[in-house]
């Protein structure tokens, strides 16, 4: 896949603390909608099988699934650093200028841009704010994806039309 590759516009990202909501997630979330799995709070053998599981509903549903640092386990993708980048979609992370250019640079077929708002994830943590956020976003040549603190109510704030979310995502269905 290349930048050229169109990237779902909605996301749900995997963590410990939205865990026992994920299948019904998944199931909610827009047919073609994209699911990264993290999951780094599992052992290895605990996370290969959550990851199958979880794997198969985002697939009966139509979604992308990305894989963070791992690989081979028929992902279609991976996320993190673009030293970390496997094969298939290559998805950054990205908080600031020089990681965007250090994620475009590493060949990231899109980058997920946070904090845009207050997270649970970094509780008191400084955020990019709407203005940060766009100001940030277009200065990237490939998509980005706006994260942290995001939910359908926040994305329509934003403007930005590609969002994921772990929280914000978890226990709603989005249309």
């Amino acid at each position: 896949m290349t930048t050229r590759q169109t990237l779902p516009l909605l996301w749900l990202l995997s963590d410990e603390r939205n865990d026992a909501q994920l299948e019904a997630a998944l199931a909610g979330l827009p047919r073609g909608s994209g699911f990264v799995f993290r999951h780094y709070h599992l052992a290895p053998e605990e996370r290969r099988a959550r990851f199958d599981r979880l794997a198969a509903i985002a697939r009966d549903h139509g979604h992308l699934v990305i894989l963070s640092r791992a690989s081979g386990w028929g992902e279609d993708g991976t996320y993190g650093p673009p030293e970390c980048f496997g094969e298939g979609l290559r998805l950054a992370t990205a908080h600031d200028g020089d990681e965007i250019r250090h994620a475009v640079e590493g060949g990231a077929d899109g980058i997920f841009l946070s904090p845009v708002f207050p997270t649970a994830s970094h509780p008191g943590g400084a955020t990019l704010g709407a203005f940060g956020f766009n100001v940030l976003a277009q200065q990237s040549s490939v998509p980005v994806i706006a994260l942290g603190g995001m939910d359908a109510q926040r994305a329509a704030e934003l403007g930005w039309p590609r969002w994921g979310a772990i929280d914000g995502l978890a226990s709603t269905k989005v249309a």
